[in-house]
């Protein structure tokens, strides 16, 4: 087999919008009931895509789902039409855009049978991401039908999963066997600890992980206090590099002694708080950027445009790269859309270590399906969405019909 990181990014969905409903995600409370930009949304998107494809990386996708989620409505007595306004925006909700949250992913050489394993998260802290993951579930079953491949439905929602967002992977190269390390919280000031510790621990033992090759570390209470909501706000992992602030874990030391000791050429690259302060981290984003190795074998960070405006941060890279460290490049991405309702680079992606020539191709991008795509969001995605106007019939009636035409350029409909 061909092994391969390949990036599954979230298409911003046509019902893009700042209703702030993400309690804990700093971005999202801060714009909220500003009026959003879904055509733009997507564009960027798109771009950043078509931007790793041109660094030589392998580039798939994964598709809106059905908004307004009117199965959903129907099971809480109400319609699009007739809920209230809060229970309409929750419905109404792209957060499926953040594709980092859609499952947890263990590539065939970590597992004892072999397969690569997807389990879907169940989302279940923020009521307008619990009602995501069986239309991702949809999705994954398709994109990863075969043999190599065991997708499994979500963990009992007692205990809270967010999927790959609080799941790194370290490993002396894609194609060899890792040590995954799952990240999850406990306390978090005023806000939520959206991974449960049962949660992570359920996932390694659905994908038949080796116990001696899985860590469990908790993340800082200060980082979710500061708005850190997910591990991958605060840190980032590829290969043998794990890049994380001071600040994010409560207590890294044995975590990062086991990962001395179990990937050969570990390095850890940790930004002071002295010098990055946990607020700027939080607001750039700058952890929550795409850490990839290009083909020519140098560890790249592709990070917000937002990470280049924000002084501490990017004096940090310059220095960093200037010095030969681990991270060897440095590339800036507009995702400003995204970034406003709390998602950078990061969230808007999902990382399969396969083969690509055992994925539905129809889930696997060129430049000229980008081509096909941005045009039909060109067509068909609103310019703009206040959220006062979520139960505007004109508008749910054209935000259906985008997705539908979206689902037929891609040959899709068994997703209508």
């Amino acid at each position: 087999m061909a092994l391969r990181e390949i990036n599954f990014d979230g298409i911003v969905g046509p019902t893009h919008n700042y209703a702030g409903l993400s309690l804990g995600n700093l971005a999202s409370a801060r714009n909220a009931g500003d009026v959003s930009r879904p055509r733009a949304a997507a564009l960027q998107g798109i771009e950043k895509m078509r931007a790793n494809l041109e660094l030589g990386l392998a580039q798939g996708i994964l598709l809106p789902h059905p908004r307004p989620h009117r199965a959903w409505l129907a099971e809480l007595g109400t319609s699009i039409e007739e809920a209230e306004p809060a229970l309409a925006a929750n419905a109404m909700s792209s957060s499926a855009m953040w594709a980092a949250n859609a499952a947890t992913v263990s590539p065939s050489p970590d597992t004892l049978d072999g397969k690569c394993h997807l389990t879907v998260a169940n989302l279940r802290t923020m009521p307008h991401r619990s009602h995501e993951w069986p239309a991702t579930l949809a999705q994954l079953k398709i994109a990863f039908a075969g043999p190599d491949f065991a997708v499994h439905g979500p963990v009992p929602s007692a205990f809270g999963d967010e999927g790959a967002a609080n799941h790194m992977r370290l490993t002396p190269g894609h194609g060899e066997p890792g040590v995954e390390v799952f990240v999850y919280g406990i306390s978090g000031g005023a806000f939520p600890a959206r991974q449960h510790l049962e949660a992570s621990k359920a996932v390694a033992r659905l994908h038949a992980l080796d116990p001696d090759r899985v860590i469990f570390a908790e993340q800082s209470p200060d980082a979710i206090a500061a708005g850190a909501f997910h591990n991958d706000v605060v840190a980032v992992a590829n290969e043998r590099v794990l890049f994380a602030h001071e600040q994010a874990f409560a207590d890294k030391e044995p975590m990062i002694a086991a990962l001395q000791a179990a990937v050969p050429g570990f390095e850890y690259v940790e930004v002071p708080a002295a010098e990055v302060p946990l607020a700027d981290a939080v607001r750039s984003y700058l952890f929550n950027a795409q850490l990839v190795t290009l083909p020519d074998g140098n560890p790249t960070l592709i990070v917000p445009g937002e990470a280049r405006e924000t002084a501490s941060v990017w004096s940090w890279l310059e220095r960093h790269v200037r010095g030969n460290g681990p991270i060897r490049r440095v590339e800036v991405v507009d995702v400003r859309q995204s970034m406003a309702n709390g998602g950078g680079p990061a969230c808007l992606r999902l990382r399969v270590v396969a083969d690509p020539a055992n994925i539905d191709p129809r889930f696997l991008v060129d430049g000229e399906k980008l081509n096909r795509i941005a045009a039909a969001v060109d067509r068909h995605w609103p310019e703009e969405i206040h959220h006062d106007d979520l139960q505007q019939p004109s508008l749910i009636a054209d935000v259906e019909r985008a997705r539908a035409a979206l689902l037929q350029e891609l040959d899709l409909s068994e997703l209508a």
